[in-house]
Parts: structure tokens; C-alpha cells; sequence
């Protein structure tokens, strides 16, 4: 079974907005998993909203990402969102960060998270 998730690139003044969460220990962009009837943009802003705070305006879809999870294939859309306020972490996620291409690019956990974030960046 394909589990779906989607998600939110976040760019404010040449930085991107990174996430990490403690139970895996990784620095990843805000996203989660579709609940149920819900569509891919509404799950990337939810998901937003219940990692940072921000409530965002979803707009194209940039990309999406595929790997191996324990359920199964993963698939991860991911749409330019713009939001305004400042982050703060919750749920589960312990920090946010702002990072420049260059910091986002080293604090990146996995590679398919970094070549998105290039390809997007071009």
C-alpha cells in the first residue's frame, strides 16, 4: 500500500524553513501523512500549521519524493506555501530553523530532501 504524505517548502528572504523532530532524529521540511478524503494541498498546509504554527496560502507543487517506509513505498508532494509570523515548534517537531541553501543543504537528513531543495533553487 502507497502511503501518501505532503508537505510545505517555506522560502522567506532567500532561507528555507526546516523542521526537526526528536523521534528521528533528522532535519527535514514540515509534512505528514493524509488523513482520510483530505487532498494533497490541504494535508502540505495542515501539516504546516500543526508542526510550526504557520498558517499558510498553498501554491504549485514543486516536486515529491519517494522512499521505503515500514508500511510500505512513501510518496511526498511537496507546494510552495507562503506564510507569515514566525515559526515555533510543536507537536512533533523541537525545533525550527531558517536556513540559508547552503545550511539547509548540510542539515538535511536525507538526500532526496536536499536534491529537492537544489532542484527547486536552480
Amino acid at each position: 500500500m502507497l502511503v501518501r504524505a505532503a508537505g510545505g517548502i517555506v522560502l522567506r528572504d532567500g532561507r528555507v524553513l526546516l523542521v526537526h523532530r526528536p523521534k528521528y532524529d533528522d532535519w527535514s521540511f514540515p509534512k505528514g501523512k493524509l488523513e482520510r478524503g483530505e487532498t494533497w494541498e490541504a494535508c502540505a498546509v495542515r501539516e504546516l500549521e500543526e508542526e510550526t504554527g504557520l498558517v499558510a496560502d498553498v501554491g504549485r507543487e514543486l516536486g515529491s519524493t519517494s522512499y521505503d517506509v515500514a508500511q510500505g513505498p512513501k510518496e511526498v508532494r511537496y507546494f510552495l506555501v507562503r506564510a507569515d509570523g514566525e515559526p515555533r515548534a510543536q507537536n512533533e517537531v523541537d525545533e525550527v530553523r531558517w536556513a540559508t541553501r547552503a545550511e539547509a543543504l548540510e542539515l538535511l537528513s536525507y538526500d532526496y530532501d536536499r536534491e529537492l531543495l537544489e532542484s527547486i533553487l536552480r
